[in-house]
């Protein structure tokens, strides 16, 4: 099932994705939320008139750095023995359509398409085999990064935390089991070229790795979200630019990269 989260006549709502052509997708309304127990209440909209929210407001974001061999080399960093977390505010979630803002301390913005793992319970020291009980779906993120701040800084909160930095969506997939997700395509492109294409299969460290190094240090809560690190071709950004993040089973998160006003 994709689930949606939008808003529609000034009010916010869960929706399962219903349909397969884009021109005729339509959001059937859930009672309650994802979370706990649901329904859907039969009642549909056209997705065409609903602006589409981010499908989770997360506690924290999660994400990890240098999980793809290609992507480490291409800046010169050495591939991590261990999964290498970093985090993302709350304040940095946008939804897809919604503006990207080039920060006013940077002269170099990067894209990252990223997998992003939802979760789906609260969970903490999650052992290997229960990987899976936790995970609620997998939407697209794009890890946007001021890339000449998070040279010059060293420590990476404000060249990967400001505001708008982290698109998520368009929808949570929740259809998807770990081995399928763990070998999906995905594609970034610049106002339609393409610029990052890869695989989930090659990440250094997997979905599984990830979630137990993680909760071995803090306790994950429904709607957090773990980013799994970008595959080889991250690139600049500039204002104008529309941005794609396309992931296999899952849909396309697209942003427009604006002024920051």
């Amino acid at each position: 099932m994709r689930i949606a989260r939008f808003s529609i006549d000034g009010n916010v709502a869960f929706g399962a994705v219903e349909g397969d052509k884009p021109d005729e997708l339509v959001l059937d309304i859930i009672k309650g939320i994802p979370f706990a127990e649901h329904e859907l209440s039969g009642t549909k909209v056209p997705l065409s008139k609903v602006r589409l929210l981010p499908p989770v407001l997360p506690n924290k974001v999660v994400a990890f750095g240098r999980n793809y061999a290609e992507h480490a080399r291409e800046l010169g960093n050495e591939v991590p023995d261990a999964p290498f977390a970093f985090f993302k505010p709350s304040t940095s979630v946008i939804g897809s359509g919604d503006a990207i803002q080039y920060p006013s301390f940077s002269a170099d913005l990067h894209h990252e398409a990223e997998l992003a793992v939802v979760i789906g319970r609260m969970c903490r020291e999650v052992p290997r085999e229960r990987v899976q009980d936790v995970i609620f779906g997998y939407t697209c993120a794009n890890d946007v990064t001021a890339r000449d701040v998070q040279k010059r800084e060293k420590q990476w909160a404000r060249a990967k935390g400001f505001d708008t930095s982290c698109p998520l969506g368009p929808w949570v997939e929740t259809g998807l089991d770990l081995a399928t997700a763990s070998d999906l395509a995905v594609q970034l492109t610049v106002n339609g070229e393409q610029r990052q294409l890869g695989r989930t299969s090659e990440m250094i460290h997997s979905i599984e790795d990830l979630i137990v190094n993680i909760t071995e240090a803090m306790t994950l809560l429904p709607g957090d979200v773990v980013l799994t690190g970008t595959p080889a071709g991250v690139g600049p950004l500039t204002v104008g630019d529309e941005v794609a993040v396309t992931i296999e089973g899952i849909g396309t998160l697209t942003n427009k990269v604006v002024k920051r006003g």
